[in-house]
């Protein structure tokens, strides 16, 4: 049995002058520590569910794996943290060009732009042209997104994350790592789709565009990315170089969209 993703917890609350005792949910995190061909890979603190895809998208964001068939069948013991994947043949990369860290759930251990060797061979320009929204479906996509989030809403503790097309949302995930979201749904992509196209090409996010999040869009296929938040200025470079439309601060009525704007119409298709 996998541990609670939320749990409750006696506080005191302060409110409209007085001090008072209450129970509120706060949401779980836990450290899993991947073990690849034995060796040690990476820990990751993460929300306790779909760790397994997390790991799935972890490995191939990282370019330890080229596609889920590299795999042999993961097993993950839940008591003790530790989640074992070994591969058919052991890469180059994962015993030589991968050094060992630990990645944690806030934002002051993400990667900047391709300053990792993995980011560079994994993360591919985007060429397609497939995917077409109307300003109504961005705003309706990120309103559609916070209405299923309802661990954030019980908590204010996760980042969600979306693959989604023009009709809606197709897979959602989350986790209190923003990276660890997008990996759920990475993960589940590459498990499911048996080397065909991604599910969608449309990305949804509850937090800001960082150049770790362009980056992992990229992995993923997607062609554009919908945040209620802000990008960086390194994001939106990466997003020109690699072909990703970029709209963030989705609110309200309004929205901006910062890169290759030729995806987002004019007007609603007929």
């Amino acid at each position: 049995m996998t541990d609670p993703i939320v749990t409750g917890r006696r506080l005191m609350r302060y409110a409209n002058g007085a001090m008072t005792e209450a129970d509120d949910l706060v949401v779980t995190e836990h450290p899993v520590t991947l073990m690849l061909n034995g060796e040690e890979f990476a820990t990751l603190v993460c929300t306790p569910e779909y760790v397994e895809d997390m790991a799935i998208g972890f490995l191939a964001s990282e370019g330890a794996i080229a596609a889920y068939a590299d795999l042999k069948p993961l097993s993950y013991d839940a008591q003790t943290g530790y989640l074992y994947a070994d591969t058919h043949r052991p890469t180059a990369f994962a015993t030589e060009l991968h050094s060992k860290r630990y990645v944690s759930s806030c934002c002051g251990k993400s990667r900047q732009g391709f300053y990792f060797w993995s980011d560079a061979r994994t993360a591919k320009r985007i060429e397609t042209r497939t995917a077409q929204l109307a300003p109504e479906d961005c705003i309706r996509l990120m309103e559609e997104l916070q209405r299923a989030a309802e661990t954030f809403r019980s908590t204010g503790g996760v980042h969600n994350a979306a693959l989604c097309d023009r009709a809606g949302i197709r897979l959602m995930r989350s986790d209190i790592g923003r990276h660890n979201a997008l990996d759920k749904l990475y993960g589940h992509a590459l498990r499911t789709a048996g080397g065909g196209e991604p599910p969608a090409r449309i990305v949804a996010f509850s937090g800001r565009i960082s150049s770790e999040i362009l980056l992992k869009v990229a992995k993923l296929g997607g062609e554009i990315v919908l945040s209620k938040s802000a990008p960086t200025a390194l994001a939106l470079d990466l997003a020109e170089d690699l072909g990703i439309t970029a709209v963030g601060f989705i609110r309200g009525s309004s929205f901006n969209v910062y890169t290759h704007p030729e995806r987002i119409l004019r007007s609603s298709p007929r």
